[in-house]
């Protein structure tokens, strides 16, 4: 939910060629479209949600989308493998990271064409990665001291293989289970039940949170080597902040132009992909001299590129990840459990993505349709990633919502691009291989600045809410300091939570050491309690800004019907009308009226406001 900055300098920053066409902003009134006044016009898309780039552009935009997940994809595996009890097995983590991009591009895949059909990528989710940790730090699950010395592994003896084996089996399980409450929730339209009682006060603590609990895993990674991940955020602050109004001339081909120069806005569209890529280069030379310290012990040995060298060594040409390649999974009801407190919490969290994706990429607010839509396929899309043994579930990722807002590129195109990437990463293990080398002070550097970006893209929910109220302040202090200070506490002080039952044991420690969730419950309880007229808590200006009163125009079923036809199936068919994740029937004379009334989201703009902009 962040809200483009405006320019007084009289150029348009958020243009990728200069006769490019623009999208408005779904904030921009209708009446002042015609204003062609340059003040406004950092307000614009270079490409909006139903646009397609070219396609060379929508596989750099793709990677760069691939990129900015790859983080928080890759970390979740390795961060699983000490609860697998997999240290020392690279292979294992090799294969585990390549079924996981396999399902998150699967899942991307299935979210943008059948889902909420917004620009949104599917990963691994932290939320998750909680409960799991805490499952699997059970005493029945602790990993046998054999498996914590590399000198006793033998990571391809049977025994090895079952004690890695049956702890993946049994999150598979919990997670399964635990995902078919978000496909009911989701397919039944009852999350539009529960966020009638969600407003920008439950919004913004949730959302910020998810930027502000990761910064220690931001710190870790960063320092390494203080000086690359310092060299990556600069980098990328200084494409997509300072660089953005400059075009670069590059060569292109067209039958009516043949060859000629055209001016593109590259450090605009492509700040994280240019910055990453430039900061991994000069890692990969300072360790080709032998720059960075051999020595693990050693200060910026983390900063070499060559640490699972071995790994693409032995890492298959082709792979193919399927479902119950583990076995077949267990189930466990503490497991369950917990999970289902992480589900809620990405649920939430997921709904506020949306939101922040539709105003970010020039989409109407989205409807309830399309949301009842997009949380079931995300329950689906858990399903998918605990069938398939990935050890985690999938989200939509708020990062790439972050990328959206810094590169001002919406179209879906580019995250289809990005998730047949994925899913390509996934099948040819040397690709994903070649992945695990991008040092991690590089990852925190990247993650200095999107994690930021999520923070921010949280507090903005607040510009419905009147925070010159002394009642608003109190809520969004309190959550937010309580969502930092509990878990913190409870991640040091493990063993407080002592109640006698191990089950309700491990949902207390899930529960309060997700800061998200501590947060949004605070916010969530003070918001619907503490006396406040609706428009003191921004409820009229929130429900005005989300209304769905675009269900039936063109632009939102541009965006948000079903594909192949399956729309104007369902709206004729009377009793399908009623389903909650289907779209409402639009009748003909309506569609004709708004054809005549309304331009197609992305038009071009009229040559006047073009030539102004070029100016």
């Amino acid at each position: 939910d962040m809200a483009p900055e405006k320019e007084s300098n009289g150029v348009s920053n958020y243009a990728f060629t200069l006769e490019k066409r623009f999208c408005d902003l779904p904030d921009t009134k209708h009446g002042e479209a015609s204003d062609s006044s340059l003040h406004g016009d950092s307000n614009k898309l270079a490409y909006c949600v139903t646009d397609v780039p070219p396609w060379y552009l929508c596989i750099l935009l793709g990677i760069q989308h691939c990129l900015t997940a790859f983080g928080g994809i890759v970390a979740i595996p390795l961060i699983l493998s000490q609860g697998l009890c997999l240290h020392h097995d690279g292979l294992t983590q090799s294969h585990l990271i390549s079924t996981i991009f396999f399902v998150s591009g699967l899942c991307t895949l299935l979210q943008v064409t059948f889902g909420i059909r917004l620009p949104i990528l599917q990963g691994g989710t932290f939320t998750l990665l909680l409960p799991s940790m805490a499952m699997l730090s059970m005493p029945e699950w602790t990993c046998p001291a054999w498996t914590q010395n590399a000198s006793l592994v033998n990571t391809s003896s049977p025994e090895f293989i079952e004690v890695w084996q049956s702890r993946m089996r049994a999150l598979q399980g919990s997670i399964m289970v635990g995902s078919l409450f978000q496909v009911f929730v989701g397919f039944s339209g009852l999350i539009g039940l529960f966020m009638r009682f969600i407003g920008p006060l439950t919004i913004a603590p949730t959302i910020a949170l998810i930027g502000l609990s990761l910064f220690d895993s931001a710190g870790t990674s960063a320092g390494y080597h203080w000086g690359i991940s310092a060299m990556t955020t600069a980098l990328i602050i200084l494409f997509s902040q300072y660089l953005r109004h400059i075009p670069v001339p590059f060569l292109m081909y067209s039958k009516d132009k043949k060859l000629h120069t055209s001016r593109v806005y590259i450090f605009q569209i492509l700040p994280v992909l240019l910055g990453v890529s430039l900061s991994w280069l000069v890692c990969y030379i300072l360790t080709i001299y032998n720059v960075f310290p051999t020595d693990p012990d050693q200060y910026g040995y983390r900063a070499r590129t060559d640490l699972k060298g071995d790994v693409m060594g032995q890492a298959p040409w082709f792979t193919f990840p399927y479902p119950g390649q583990w076995g077949v999974p267990t189930v466990s009801l503490a497991g369950v459990v917990g999970i289902l407190a992480g589900v809620i919490s990405s649920m939430v969290e997921s709904v506020g993505d949306y939101h922040a994706c539709a105003r970010l990429s020039g989409a109407p607010p989205s409807p309830k349709h399309a949301i009842n839509r997009g949380i079931g396929i995300e329950g689906l899309g858990c399903l998918l990633a605990g069938a398939w043994g990935t050890g985690n579930g999938t989200t939509s990722y708020s990062e790439n919502v972050g990328a959206l807002g810094i590169t001002k590129v919406g179209s879906r195109m580019v995250i289809v691009a990005g998730g047949v990437l994925m899913v390509i990463m996934g099948l040819f293990g040397k690709v994903g291989a070649i992945f695990t080398t991008i040092p991690s002070p590089v990852v925190g550097g990247m993650f200095l600045v999107m994690f930021g970006v999520i923070s921010a893209a949280g507090v903005s929910n607040l510009q419905y809410a009147d925070m010159n109220s002394s009642r608003n302040i109190f809520i969004f202090g309190f959550s937010m300091f309580s969502g930092l200070v509990i878990p913190n506490w409870i991640l040091k002080n493990q063993q407080a939570i002592a109640t006698g039952v191990v089950e309700l044991d491990q949902v207390l420690q899930v529960l309060l050491t997700t800061s998200m969730f501590v947060g949004g419950f605070f916010g969530f309880i003070l918001d619907n309690t503490i006396p406040g007229s609706k428009h003191e808590r921004g409820i009229l200006a929130w429900n005005k800004a989300h209304e769905d009163d675009s269900s039936n125009t063109l632009e939102s079923g541009e965006v948000y019907n079903l594909p192949f036809g399956l729309s104007s199936y369902s709206s004729s068919s009377s009793w399908l009308r009623f389903v909650p994740f289907l779209p409402p029937g639009v009748s003909t004379s309506l569609e004709s009226d708004a054809l005549e009334s309304k331009r197609p989201l992305g038009h071009p703009e009229p040559p006047q406001l073009i030539i102004g902009v070029t100016l």
